[in-house]
C-alpha cells in the first residue's frame, strides 16, 4: 500500500495528508478534486448506437459476404446482391438492439447504486455524493453504511466491517485506529477500511487515503479492464472464414485453368468462378448464428442474467471448468448457528439462512426444545448478547439482518426457540454491557433477573474457558475439573474440524456490582458452545450435480482454512475422496502448461 499508511499513527497520517481533525476547507477540496479527480472507478467508454451497429460487421465472414455482394452487384445480379445485403443489415440490427439494451441496463444500474458520504469539512458534518471525496477528507462512519473510499481509521467504537466484497470472507473484521507492523497484505490491515465494503456494527472516523482507481477495488478493476480475451466463437468464425477463402481460391484456380485448357473464353470462366464462389459462401450463417444467440440471451434474461454481447452466450456454453467463489455464491453469506453443545449434549439446528424457523434435533431425532432447559438457557443467552436486528423484506421475500452477523446468528437461533429480545428485556431489564472488544475477545451483558444481576458472556472459546472456574450442569454450578476442561477443548477442536466457527458462552447468575469491568469478569460458569457457519444455498448441491453431469468440472475458490473449506465442499458435492487442494502460493509457482497438464484432481483452491 502506498506510503504504508497502516504503519503510521493517526496524527502522522493527518499531517502527511495536510489535513486536520476539523477536516478540509472548501478551497482545499476544490484544489484536490482537480488534482485527484472524482472518486469513482474508471468507466469504460460508452459506445453510441452507430458504433455498436458498425461493430456488428467486425467479422471475417461478414467481410466475405460484403465482398460477395459487391461482386454480385457488379455482375448485374441486383436481386441476389440485395438479398445478401438485407441479411447483413438484419443481422446487424438484431445485434445492435441486444447490445444497446444491455448497455443501457448497466448504465441504469450504476446510477441506482450511487451512494452518499458523511464528511467533516470546515469543522461541520455534511452529506455529499461519494464521488466528491478527496484524500484528506475526514469520514464519519456509521453502522449500516458503505465505505465510500479507502481510508485510515482514526477513531473506532467497536467498528466492524464486512469485507466479503473484497476478500470473500463472510466474518466481519474488527477495525482499530492503532498502528500495525509492516509486512501484512492488503485485506489484513485492521486500521484500514476499503471502498465498497460495509459497516455492520459500531461507528468511528477515518481519513481518506485513496480515491477512484487508486483504491484497492479500483486497482482490481483496472487490471480486469486490461484483460482482453477472445470469445471462442469469434476465433472459430475467423478460422472458418480462412478455410472458406482457401477452398474457394483452390477450386477457382483449378476450374479456371481447366476451362482455359479446353478453350473456354476468359470472360466466361471468370463469370463461372465468381458465381461458384458466391454460391459456396454460406450467406445465411450469420443470421442463423445471431438468431440462435439472441434466443439464448432471451432465455438467460428470464433467469435474471444480463448478457452484454451476444457471442458471450456461446462462450459460456464452451466452459469445461467453472471456478466459483464460496462466499455469496455457494453460500448465502448468512452466518447461522448449526450446532449447540450444552450440558454434554450436541444439538443440531436446522433452518434456511436468517429465517427464524427451524427444527432442533438430538442424536438424529427431532426434539421439543421446551423439554430441554439447558437448550433454552443457550437460547436465552443468545438473546441477551445479540444487539443485531432481523427483518423480513416483503418485496424480495427475504429475511435480512442489521448489525453484527455473529450476533444476528445468535438472535435467529434464539427466535427458533421462541425467544424475542423485546419480551426478554422487558422481563429482565438491561443493567450494563461491555461490547465485544478485539483485545478482550468477548461480549458481556448484565441483566436483572429476580433482583439479581445475571451476567452472560459470549466470546472466543479459549478466553471463556480461561475465565470459567465452574461448569453449569443440571441447573447448578459444578467444579470444572482439569479432565472436564480437556474434554471441552476436545469438543471445541472437533466442532472446528467440521468447518464451524465456534463461540463459547458462560454465565454468572449472581454477579456483584452493576458496572462491568474486565477485572471483575472472573469465576464464570461455563455453559456451552455455539457452532456457526455461513449457510450453503439450498440449490447449490443440485446445481453442482447438474454441471458435473453435463461434463463441467466445478472448482471452489475460498480464503478459508483447509479444514473449513473441505467440510463445505464435501457437503455440497464438490469434494470427493482422493481430490486435492491447491493454495495460492502453489498456483503462483506453476506455469499455465503445468496447471493444464496436471493429472491430479483439484476441487477447491485456497486464496
Amino acid at each position: 500500500m502506498n506510503n504504508l499508511w497502516h504503519t503510521k499513527s493517526s496524527t502522522a497520517v493527518i499531517e502527511e495528508l495536510h489535513s486536520s481533525e476539523r477536516g478540509l476547507n472548501s478551497q482545499e477540496v476544490t484544489l484536490r478534486l482537480k488534482q485527484y479527480g472524482l472518486n469513482k472507478l474508471p468507466d469504460a467508454k460508452v459506445d453510441g448506437i452507430f458504433t455498436i451497429f458498425l461493430r456488428q460487421f467486425q467479422s471475417p465472414l461478414i467481410y466475405i459476404l460484403v465482398a460477395a455482394s459487391i461482386i454480385v452487384f457488379a455482375m448485374g445480379e441486383v436481386v441476389d446482391g440485395s438479398i445478401i445485403l438485407a441479411i447483413l443489415l438484419f443481422n446487424a440490427i438484431v445485434g445492435t438492439i441486444q447490445e444497446g439494451k444491455a448497455q443501457n441496463t448497466l448504465l441504469a444500474l450504476k446510477k441506482f447504486v450511487e451512494t452518499k458520504a458523511t464528511v467533516l469539512r470546515d469543522g461541520k458534518e455534511i452529506i455529499i455524493s461519494d464521488t466528491e471525496l478527496v484524500p484528506g477528507d475526514i469520514l464519519i462512519l456509521q453502522e449500516g453504511e458503505r465505505i465510500p473510499a479507502d481510508s485510515r481509521v482514526i477513531l473506532s467504537h467497536n467498528l466492524k466491517v464486512d469485507e466479503a466484497a473484497l476478500t470473500g470472507e463472510s466474518e466481519p473484521i474488527h477495525k482499530t485506529s492503532e498502528r500495525q507492523a509492516a509486512g501484512e497484505t492488503v485485506g489484513q490491515y485492521k486500521n484500514i477500511v476499503y471502498k465498497g465494503t460495509n459497516i455492520v456494527a459500531g461507528n468511528g472516523r477515518a481519513l481518506v487515503i485513496a480515491t477512484g482507481s487508486q483504491t484497492a477495488i479500483g486497482t482490481i478493476a483496472s487490471k480486469i479492464a486490461s484483460v482482453n480475451t477472445e470469445i471462442p466463437l469469434k476465433g472459430n468464425i475467423r478460422y472458418l472464414s480462412r478455410f472458406i477463402i482457401a477452398i474457394v481460391a483452390i477450386i477457382s484456380v483449378v476450374i479456371f485453368i481447366l476451362g482455359i485448357a479446353v478453350g473456354k473464353p476468359v470472360k466466361d470462366m471468370f463469370t463461372t468462378i465468381v458465381s461458384l464462389s458466391v454460391s459456396i459462401i454460406p450467406e445465411g450463417l450469420p443470421i442463423v448464428v445471431t438468431l440462435i444467440l439472441a434466443m439464448g440471451v432471451w432465455r438467460m434474461s428470464k433467469r435474471n442474467a444480463l448478457v452484454k454481447k451476444l457471442q458471450a452466450v456461446e462462450a459460456l456454453g464452451q466452459a469445461s471448468i467453472i471456478a466459483v467463489d464460496k462466499t455469496g455464491t455457494i453460500t448465502k453469506n448468512e452466518l447461522v448457528i448449526q450446532k449447540v453443545y450444552v450440558a454434554e449434549k450436541m444439538f443440531d439446528v436446522e433452518g434456511i439462512g436468517y429465517e427464524p424457523k427451524g427444527k432442533i434435533s438430538l442424536d438424529g431425532r427431532i426434539i421439543d426444545a421446551a423439554n430441554y432447559p439447558e437448550l433454552l438457557l443457550a437460547g436465552k443467552i443468545g438473546t441477551f448478547c445479540a444487539n443485531a436486528r432481523i427483518m423480513y423484506g416483503k418485496e424480495d421475500k427475504r429475511w435480512r439482518v442489521s448489525g453484527d452477523p455473529t450476533e444476528a446468528a445468535m438472535l435467529v437461533f434464539s427466535q427458533k426457540l421462541g425467544f424475542h429480545k423485546e419480551d426478554i428485556e422487558r422481563e429482565s431489564p438491561l443493567v450494563g454491557e461491555s461490547p465485544f472488544d478485539y483485545r478482550l475477545k468477548y461480549h458481556a451483558v448484565l441483566h436483572n433477573i429476580e433482583n439479581k444481576n445475571f451476567l452472560t458472556v459470549v466470546g472466543a472459546p479459549e478466553v471463556i474457558l480461561k475465565l470459567s472456574e465452574t461448569i453449569w450442569l443440571d441447573g447448578k454450578r459444578k467444579e470444572l475439573t482439569p479432565a472436564e476442561r480437556k474434554n471441552l477443548e476436545s469438543i471445541f477442536y472437533q466442532m472446528s474440524q467440521e468447518g464451524l466457527r465456534v463461540l463459547a458462552f458462560a454465565i454468572n447468575p449472581d454477579a456483584a456490582g452493576k458496572i462491568l469491568k474486565p477485572e471483575k469478569i472472573r469465576g464464570l460458569s461455563f455453559v456451552g458452545f455455539y457452532g456457526m457457519r455461513d449457510a450453503t444455498r439450498p440449490e447449490a448441491a443440485s446445481a453442482i450435480k447438474k454441471a458435473e453431469s453435463a461434463g463441467v468440472k466445478v472448482v471452489m475458490i475460498t480464503g478459508d482454512h483447509k479444514i473449513t473449506a473441505q467440510a463445505i465442499a464435501k457437503e455440497i458435492g464438490i469434494w470427493h475422496e482422493g481430490d486435492e487442494v491447491l493454495t495460492g502460493s502453489e498456483i503462483d509457482g506453476m506455469s499455465d502448461a503445468e496447471l493444464s497438464n496436471d493429472s491430479r484432481v483439484y476441487r477447491f483452491l485456497l486464496e
